[in-house]
């Protein structure tokens, strides 16, 4: 069974004049993405690694959510692929990671992250929203051959 959890970047700020890459979180950008951390660490899940799209935004919430359910910082990696907004590039990356790893998280963007969740999930979903959390699981020990999966769980900001 492979898992992949899905966490879009909080809420961020355009009042600045800066690159795309370099846009930073909104105040309530910080506070979605602690209250989406806080009700998935209930959950109790093992997670064998952590990756984030470069993107400002990303990483910082890659490591609001990381710091808040504990995660070591020497699982986690940065990955010019996940700074992607068609889902195909993130695609590619799933079905290319290293099958000793069961369970991984993975912090980016949208588009992206609702085309997978509705491609590779088995539940429509209009729009993963800043700070939104997916869960898809996959019936194979095979990350290349990841195709349909069920969406196990979704934790959105304005659930709580």
């Amino acid at each position: 069974m492979k898992t992949v959890i899905l966490v879009r970047h909080g809420k961020s700020s355009w009042e600045y004049n800066v690159s795309d890459r370099d846009r930073p979180l909104m105040e309530r950008g910080i506070k979605d993405v602690n209250k989406v951390a806080k009700e998935f660490s209930t959950n109790l899940i093992h997670i064998d690694a952590a990756y984030s799209s470069p993107a400002n935004r990303a990483l910082h919430t890659a490591m609001i959510f990381l710091r808040a359910i504990n995660f070591p910082f020497t699982k986690f990696e940065l990955s010019n692929e996940l700074y992607d907004f068609s889902g195909e590039d993130v695609y590619r990356f799933i079905k290319g990671l290293n099958n000793d790893k069961d369970t991984v998280v993975i912090f980016g963007h949208n588009e992206a992250f609702t085309h997978i969740a509705n491609s590779l999930g088995n539940m429509y979903i209009d729009n993963v929203p800043t700070s939104g959390l997916v869960q898809l699981k996959f019936d194979t020990n095979d990350w290349s051959a990841v195709t349909k999966g069920i969406t196990a769980q979704t934790l959105f900001p304005k659930q709580f």
